[in-house]
């Protein structure tokens, strides 16, 4: 298939001719080529563009599309789609002109793809291939530059030299660059021409002068202009505002606003006290306007220093030493400010430093004494006497007035009262004995004040040195003790002799030893001064005899070198011992004994501890025993106790017999055969034995009744004691326990003791000592009273 384009230029608009020939449009035997009957096709159609932003009132006429097989009898039908077909783009079915019925805007799409179509009209088949083409929108020059990275804010330093680069701007055109003008954009200055300039091209902002000074201005609003159409007439232009900041440049040196201050300060104040400040200004800002001070005059860096405060740039005054107003009332100090950093490309305008005088003026006040000269130290003989001068203070008052001065000591520091000071003449002297052994140094403090006010007080430390005196003798370094071999042999040593004294002279220690005068006749020992403060003791005899003596006492004399020399006479003592043949000691007593085997600390500990517990368990042992035997005691002093339990429980009389069970309890008893006695209530075959009548005589509360039978109640408590006797776990007492009926015509009126027949006199309790040991204190207590009865009748 051949395919040829042909395009021609007419009134601004493109038209393209498309031929198609040869069999390429359709394959042979195609059912819609035979049907036609054609053998040459091809399309024609006329424009490709339209122009955007059309206002005219009817369609815009955008081209045609034809195809070469159309004889113009409306047989064929043309169609289109694609994007806006229908609705943007809308064609004549017959003729194929096409129309674009909305207003275009290349800034929004640029071109519109469509496909034409040729069909039959009545039978609606392709008479031709799908075909497509393109509509694009030609641009017109509707859009101004923009500056789309704004707002723009550059610097400059400022006395930067022209033609100095401070920034670029930049303008963009929505209309199509590659179609005449409309997007060829140009730069121009509309305001602040005179200080900056513009690359028409580039955009670059450039500085237009030499001496931009920021004190004076520090900064520019600069219009720009875009304009399009490359700055033909009827172009289209856009404006942006450039804010240029002017930055620093150290150009202008510091400067005091004046050239003389004044001061004033007391004359007591410390060394470090702030006088004044003092600041100079710099039009500069930043690190430019950093300065340093310093004082230039001889007289000022003496008495005076400056330092600089970092925050505030300012120039700090301060004292450098004690000012005095009687000395110099008035004192003049030079200061000079400078900049830290300077720039040198500006050093020819100028010293970059600047200089003022400061007056400082010193106020007088009242001042305490001062000490002259300031010595601190004294020296006195150990051995002055109370009340020798030590040493003179001397103070004066250093105001005009010049006021008499008195003197003192602070007692704080002399609490022992060593030293005492006159308080008109300022003269120390000694108060106590000294004694350098003792304390060798003295620090006091001495008080001046105004006579006047003693508010003014000045103190003073003063060092006071005693100095030694030779006032102790030598003595022996410690009591020496000795031992010597019983074969010592002449000439061997014993012992080395060393002394001490207290005394300190200034030439050193020097001793000297001999044997003291009640030593002359010894002819066992011998001393031997060495020369070096120290003695050595030898013997000079051939052997001792500890059997003879065992111990010597050896005095040796002591004397320093003085002035005066002064002397001690120590003693040695020397011991004679047993020894083994290698010379080892062995016995230093007189009396030879064998070392035999003992019991170590640990092991004595141990036997003194075991005796110790063993004493403890006697005693604990005992202890019990005695408290059981007290235990035992207090038993049988409680059997002595009669415990009687009453039990009274009354009924409704014989007419009650729902209560209890009479018949029971008169099982009991048999009254119908109470016989009555002869006198001792004895009963018949059945009655009562001997034993029973001693038992009722053993009842003094109970009416004697010998025609009752209690065998039952004797049976009762014997069998109750025998249980009592056999167990051990009872208490220790006995419980015994009354039972009584009282009925009809009863011959017990009362079973109280007061009316009992028979008195206590008439009853024989030694019955009571066959009831058991639990009754034996009873059958005691009743036998006794029954014999104190008879010998009372007796």
């Amino acid at each position: 298939m051949l395919l040829l384009f042909c395009a021609i230029q007419e009134l601004g608009a493109w038209a393209m001719h498309t031929a198609v020939e040869g069999p390429g449009l359709g394959q042979p035997g195609d059912p819609a080529l035979l049907a036609s009957g054609r053998v040459k096709r091809g399309w024609v159609w006329n424009q490709f563009f339209v122009v955007e932003e059309y206002t005219g009132t009817e369609p815009l006429y955008v081209g045609k599309i034809h195809s070469d097989s159309d004889e113009g009898d409306g047989s064929i039908k043309y169609t289109i789609s694609g994007e806006g077909a229908g609705t943007i783009f809308l064609i004549d079915e017959i003729t194929g002109d096409i129309h674009a019925t909305e207003r275009l805007d290349r800034e929004q799409k640029t071109f519109y793809t469509l496909r034409a179509q040729a069909r039959d009209r009545q039978t609606d088949q392709l008479l031709e291939p799908e075909s497509e083409f393109i509509i694009k929108v030609q641009d017109i020059n509707d859009s101004e530059p923009r500056f789309l990275e704004g707002p723009y804010i550059g610097s400059v330093a400022e006395l930067s030299p022209i033609g100095t680069s401070v920034m670029q701007v930049m303008a963009s055109d929505a209309d199509d660059p590659t179609y005449g003008s409309s997007a060829r954009v140009v730069y121009s200055v509309l305001e602040g021409e005179q200080h900056f300039t513009v690359d028409s091209k580039t955009g670059v902002i450039r500085t237009a002068v030499a001496d931009l000074d920021r004190e004076t201005q520090d900064r520019y609003e600069v219009v720009i202009r875009a304009t399009d159409m490359a700055g033909q007439l009827g172009g289209l232009s856009g404006s942006t505002t450039v804010t240029i900041v002017v930055t620093d440049v150290n150009d202008n040196p510091p400067r005091f606003p004046q050239k003389m201050y004044q001061f004033s300060i007391v004359e007591t104040a410390p060394v470090g006290t702030a006088i004044g400040r003092v600041k100079a200004e710099d039009s500069d800002v930043g690190e430019n306007t950093d300065m340093t001070y310093q004082v230039k005059d001889e007289e000022g860096v003496e008495m005076f220093k400056v330092t600089t405060d970092s925050n505030t740039q300012e120039a700090v005054i301060m004292v450098q030493k004690p000012l005095d107003y009687e000395s110099k009332k008035v004192h003049t100090v030079v200061v000079e400010a400078l900049n830290k950093f300077v720039d040198p490309r500006f050093v020819d305008l100028g010293t970059f430093r600047d200089q003022t005088i400061v007056r400082v003026s010193v106020l007088d006040v009242d001042e305490p004494p001062e000490f002259r000269p300031p010595s601190n130290l004294m020296e006195v003989q150990e051995d002055a006497h109370i009340g020798s001068v030590v040493g003179v203070v001397t103070a004066l008052d250093p105001d005009t007035a010049n006021h008499p001065v008195r003197y003192a000591i602070d007692r704080s520091t002399d609490t022992e009262r060593i030293f005492d000071i006159d308080a008109n003449t300022g003269a120390i002297v000694t108060g106590k004995v000294l004694d350098r052994e003792t304390a060798g140094w003295h620090n006091i403090t001495v008080l001046a004040m105004e006579a006047d006010n003693h508010s003014q007080v000045s103190r003073a430390s003063l060092r006071i040195r005693i100095l030694d005196v030779n006032d102790n003798p030598p003595e022996l370094a410690t009591p020496y003790e000795a031992a010597v071999c019983e074969d010592a042999k002449p000439g061997q040593l014993i012992q080395t002799i060393s002394v001490v004294d207290r005394d300190e002279p200034q030439s050193g220690h020097r001793f000297y030893f001999t044997l003291a005068p009640e030593a002359t006749n010894n002819h066992h020992f011998s001393l031997l001064d060495i020369k070096d403060n120290t003695a050595a003791v030898h013997t000079q005899r051939m052997g001792f005899n500890r059997q003879e003596q065992d111990v010597y006492l050896l005095p040796i004399l002591v004397v320093d070198s003085g002035p005066p020399a002064l002397s001690s006479t120590g003693t040695l003592t020397i011991r004679i011992c047993g020894c083994d043949s290698n010379g080892a000691i062995q016995s230093c007593n007189s009396t030879a004994y064998v070392v035999s085997a003992t019991l170590s600390p640990g092991a004595l500990i141990a036997l003194l501890v075991c005796i110790l517990i063993l004493v403890v368990l006697v005693l604990l042992i005992l202890t019990l025993k005695r408290h059981h035997k007290s235990h035992l005691t207090s038993e049988d002093d409680e059997d002595m106790r009669d415990n009687v339990i009453k039990y009274n429980d009354e009924g409704g009389g014989e007419q009650d017999t729902e209560a209890y069970d009479m018949s029971a309890l008169r099982s009991l008893y048999d009254f119908s055969e109470i016989k009555g006695g002869d006198g001792g209530g004895g009963l018949g075959d059945g009655g009562l034995s001997g034993n029973l009548a001693s038992e009722l005589r053993a009842l003094p509360q109970w009416v004697q009744s010998p025609d009752l039978d209690f065998s039952v109640f004797r049976d009762y408590i014997c069998k109750k004691v025998e249980q009592a006797d056999e167990d051990l776990s009872v208490p220790p007492y006995d419980s015994f326990q009354t039972y009584a009926f009282e009925g009809s015509d009863s011959p017990v009126p009362s079973l109280s003791s007061i009316n009992t027949w028979s008195s206590g006199s008439e009853q024989d309790f030694s019955y009571l000592g066959g009831w058991g040991p639990r009754f034996r204190q009873l059958a005691a207590l009743y036998a006794g009273r029954r014999g104190e009865e008879d010998s009372e009748e007796s």
